[in-house]
């Protein structure tokens, strides 16, 4: 089982869990939006959180909307860091070629997950030690064209 942690928050609506065991807890609108395709707005969730030092939380896309509807978060995951304490916004794009887009206030617009993080302290090197992907980055593993692998 994992950690409980108990984050205060300020929200017209309470983000909450769909199902048991989801990392996830839905943000909804607080406004109507209208986006049309390509278009991307900025949509309020009322939600304030004061996350405990060694937290972040990060506003994630929801699959059904991406899926259904080519909605998605311009900058996912957004990074909201301990010390913030504003409202959580999401920039939401329409990436709909044709069809337009509408939030109400209410609708589940995005995800929030909480997670600890550590402090790192970055140590200046000359060189890194060697490991089995190397420098090998953005596609250097390949991709199968074909039905079988």
């Amino acid at each position: 089982m994992t950690e409980s942690v108990d984050i205060p928050i300020i929200a017209p609506q309470v983000p909450v869990y769909a199902h048991p065991g989801d990392a996830g807890a839905d943000l909804v609108s607080t406004e109507t939006v209208v986006l049309d395709p390509g278009q991307r707005a900025l949509v309020g969730t009322g939600v304030r959180i004061a996350l405990p030092d060694g937290y972040v939380a990060f506003v994630v896309p929801r699959s059904g909307l991406a899926a259904k509807h080519g909605i998605t978060i311009v900058n996912s995951p957004g990074t909201v860091d301990a010390g913030y304490r504003g409202e959580i916004k999401v920039s939401l794009l329409n990436t709909d070629t044709t069809e337009t887009y509408r939030v109400e206030p209410g609708d589940r617009i995005a995800q929030l997950i909480v997670m600890p993080v550590p402090k790192v302290t970055f140590i200046p090197v000359e060189t890194l030690p060697e490991s089995h992907r190397g420098e090998g980055g953005f596609g250097s593993t390949g991709y199968q064209t074909g039905a079988s692998a």
